[in-house]
């Protein structure tokens, strides 16, 4: 077999498996945060989180994909770490990259949440504020 051909495929092998075992933990793991910014509405919570996993498979496979050619033959088992290095170094830097961004926009989608929540009128609606003691009333009352 070809060097150059047996780099294609322990490169495929591992970026899909790295792929799919950090999909996998943003899976499980973010629709936590998920249900916590969509207030327990677990059904949308688990509908927006596999909509996500897509994405991230796609454009992390796309990539790998993309990067899957090199510029030239392996003519040596030294070519072929030294190319795989390379290539999987840039791999696990973009999967780290799309890791931070998920978890970054998570996070500021589950902030947000929490602000909203938090977040009270100042007057009641009735346009009385309601006094926690006994007020002293206005002289001519």
């Amino acid at each position: 077999m070809d060097r150059t051909v047996l780099a294609y495929v322990v490169y495929l092998v591992i970026s899909v498996c790295l792929t799919v075992w950090v999909a996998r933990t943003l899976s499980s793991n973010g629709r936590v945060f998920l249900s916590d910014v969509l207030h327990g509405d677990d059904r949308l919570a688990d509908a927006v989180n596999h909509l996500l996993v897509v994405g991230f498979y796609l454009v992390n496979l796309g990539f790998v994909a993309l990067y899957l050619k090199t510029g030239h033959r392996i003519d040596d088992t030294r070519g072929i770490f030294d190319a795989l290095s390379v290539k999987l170094g840039v791999v696990l830097l973009v999967l780290g990259a799309m890791h931070l961004g998920n978890v970054y926009v998570l996070n500021r989608m589950r902030r947000r949440g929490l602000m909203d929540r938090e977040q009270f009128p100042p007057v009641d609606p009735d346009g009385q504020t309601e006094t926690p003691w006994n007020a002293p009333k206005p002289a001519g009352a």
